[in-house]
């Protein structure tokens, strides 16, 4: 969600509630399910298992899954769905899948943990996609005593807005929550303000709460990584370059057809049709290379994560981003 603690838990039958209604995972282990798109595209060769999120910054995906992009390409893909994009970077590190979608913020933060990672591309970016959300009894940003957010992005783009407002982060508790259960713990009471991405905003206000800002107004963008683990990306360039291409055509459709687009990721990931058109209206779908220019901002992320204390060393984000992977890769394909 994938432009950037203490453990918060609403009541079990709130979170019951919400969960059972947003996030519908039947899964492959306690926190994934996969799609049916291996064994159903028709490509030959190895499937490629991808981590994805829920949310409907993940309709390229989708949507290539749903009109066979994937088999198009020469690849067998299957889908399979996180809660968060930080499970998806563990899931890849313990090679439970080969390639996954995640925002650069949230990636950064775990290469100390994984110095193997490669971002091969970027596919999205926006500054108008994550939100922030006071609850009903917040007045001001003055206000806010604590604050949800996930680890990655969220915790970025919730620090630069308590900058932007002149607001010490010293004065805010930091509630480390799943993206599910904050709207609950915003209508409760027990967090007074959040920045997540759709559709949680949505149901932060649903719940009583208010949207005040995006992220872009206050400076704060993120971009989504195609990302892979060197040792296995050494070996299968030919496949991922493939994937990428996929992706490509699915990430155009998305923005010239967003009706198959939401259509696609409602039949997936549950997400209402409405939300992800309105989330596509939001952000740039589009796989570009990651150019030499990116990488100050990865670098100030890198050091966001040292300043917090939340990593001991700065990741090596210029080993990490390959420029000019994609247009490498697929040069007279």
């Amino acid at each position: 969600m994938e432009p950037q603690a203490n453990r918060g838990r609403p009541a079990r039958s709130v979170l019951a509630l919400v969960t059972a209604a947003l996030v519908p995972l039947t899964a492959c282990s306690a926190a994934t399910t996969d799609s049916a798109a291996g064994a159903k595209s028709g490509a030959k060769g190895s499937t490629v298992r991808v981590a994805v999120g829920i949310d409907p910054s993940f309709a390229p995906f989708f949507l290539a899954d749903d009109q066979g992009l994937w088999a198009k390409h020469g690849v067998n893909v299957q889908l399979v769905q996180f809660g968060r994009g930080g499970e998806g970077v563990d899931a890849l590190a313990g090679n439970q899948v080969q390639l996954a979608g995640n925002s650069d913020t949230t990636t950064i933060g775990q290469l100390p943990q994984n110095p193997g990672l490669r971002s091969l591309l970027v596919y999205e970016q926006s500054g108008r996609y994550l939100k922030v959300v006071l609850g009903s009894k917040v007045t001001s940003p003055s206000k806010i005593r604590k604050m949800a957010v996930v680890p990655g992005l969220s915790q970025l783009a919730a620090t630069r807005y308590l900058e932007s407002k002149g607001i010490s982060t010293k004065s805010v508790r930091f509630i480390t929550a799943d993206p599910p259960e904050i709207p609950a713990l915003l209508q409760k009471g027990d967090v007074d303000a959040y920045v997540l991405w759709e559709p949680w905003p949505a149901k932060g206000v649903e719940l009583g709460g208010r949207i005040t800002e995006t992220t872009g107004d206050y400076g704060v963008s993120y971009a989504q990584w195609l990302i892979a683990d060197d040792k296995w990306l050494s070996g299968h360039k030919d496949i991922a370059a493939k994937v990428a291409q996929a992706l490509q055509d699915a990430a155009r459709r998305t923005e010239s057809d967003p009706d198959a687009a939401a259509t696609a990721t409602q039949k997936a990931a549950k997400i209402p049709t409405a939300q992800t058109l309105k989330a596509i209206k939001e952000i740039d779908f589009g796989v570009r290379d990651i150019t030499s220019g990116d990488l100050k901002t990865y670098d100030a992320t890198a050091k966001f994560y040292v300043d917090t204390g939340s990593a001991k060393s700065r990741a090596d984000v210029a080993t990490t981003a390959l420029r000019g992977w994609f247009t490498q890769q697929t040069k007279g394909s």
